[in-house]
């Protein structure tokens, strides 16, 4: 275990697996856009496609999570709600607390067979972001600014257009809008007094237009709300660049379902039900906190080949030449080819450290709490 240890922990490694995703996400994102010239025709091939396509770029990070890093993931849940994973389309409400929660959330897809058509409402900054934002534009992922007078169009047209997606779709929501800090914590809890709603402790207020928009433009596509609590064993701190250098995490998530039908149509009493919901997720993570796990039984869903495979075809189609060149270049003795792919190496490992800055929680560069921004729903 040492050695292996050791191995994960190298940077060379990292950067080649680096260079992997970027490359085999350029690729990705390039046949996407041939794609484009299938959706006068037919539109629904064009989305299976788009599927698989996304399915083999995220399916990488996925394989991260675990493969290399090992990180176990438990569900706290019953054998019954886990029976429809997969077999429906639904809106998961996932807590915004951690780096790497949307991981969390993209194994459970993988395992039951959507990752790649899961979607999200997605802060607009993200579809600038190379790979990540493209790849989300070609699976018709709802950009928006988080101002609803801009965004009202725009979000009504994205949801209606998914209404006759061929795949089954999780649809996930973060609706306390942004990662939790203490500071935006703090502001959060002002607009809950100013409102008189409880005080939650581990998590934002939550904002109600996102998810009352979503449930009523989805009416009739989706069955289901799925609620997720995350959490992580020993109060551990996860991030993706941990994950990158192999560390372990165990990651636990309560899950309960909720039928569309039990959630009022009413908007107000929607966006109650949803205040309601986010005081049952803070007592949950109270208890979690107090006892070291949610309450019910729990379910350990096997992880399966099919990222780790899909990875070593990606290695194995993209590291060969590039091995081959570095040989070249190292045995040609030019000083001109060495430093240009030594300077090659720098900026790859630079674009990759970026991408990963995406993630972390004192660079997600939310405006919270600015007062030039409109105030929470």
């Amino acid at each position: 275990m040492g050695l292996i240890t050791y191995l994960k922990s190298l940077f060379i490694l990292q950067l080649l697996m680096g260079f992997v995703f970027v490359v085999s996400g350029l690729i990705i994102n390039f046949i996407q856009l041939c794609t484009c010239v299938l959706w006068p025709f037919n539109k629904q091939l064009y989305r299976r496609i788009n599927c698989r396509l996304s399915y083999s770029l995220w399916s990488q990070l996925v394989m991260l999570l675990e493969w290399w890093s090992g990180t176990d993931c438990t569900l706290y849940t019953e054998q019954a709600t886990v029976d429809k994973f997969g077999k429906e389309h639904a809106i998961i409400i996932l807590n915004h607390n951690y780096e790497i929660d949307f991981l969390c959330g993209w194994t459970m897809c993988e395992r039951y067979g959507i990752l790649g058509s899961s979607k999200v409402l997605a802060k607009h900054e993200l579809l600038k972001v190379p790979l990540i934002g493209w790849t989300w534009y070609f699976l018709e992922i709802v950009f928006c600014k988080r101002r609803w007078e801009e965004d009202r169009d725009t979000v009504f047209k994205g949801l209606d257009a998914l209404k006759d997606y061929p795949e089954f779709m999780w649809f996930l929501l973060y609706c306390e809008g942004t990662r939790f800090t203490e500071k935006k914590h703090e502001i959060s809890m002002q607009v809950a007094e100013s409102k008189g709603l409880p005080r939650l402790k581990y998590h934002l207020l939550p904002r109600t237009k996102g998810f009352t928009t979503t449930l009523q433009c989805l009416k009739g596509t989706v069955s289901a709300v799925y609620d997720v609590t995350l959490n992580f064993k020993d109060q551990q701190t996860p991030t993706l660049l941990g994950i990158v250098q192999g560390k372990k995490y165990k990651a636990d998530l309560k899950i309960k379902r909720f039928p569309v039908e039990e959630i009022p149509e009413d908007e107000k009493e929607c966006a109650s039900w949803l205040h309601k919901l986010y005081q049952e997720k803070d007592a949950l993570q109270e208890h979690y906190h107090k006892e070291g796990s949610f309450p019910g039984p729990t379910i350990i869903p096997p992880r399966r080949l099919w990222t780790l495979l899909n990875f070593l075809f990606w290695a194995t189609l993209l590291l060969s030449p590039l091995i081959n060149f570095a040989y070249g270049v190292a045995v040609s003795g030019s000083p001109l080819l060495i430093i240009g792919f030594l300077l090659f190496l720098i900026g790859a490992s630079i674009a990759i450290r970026r991408l990963i800055g995406v993630t972390e929680v004192n660079k997600t560069g939310s405006s919270y709490g600015n007062p030039e921004v409109k105030k929470q729903n």
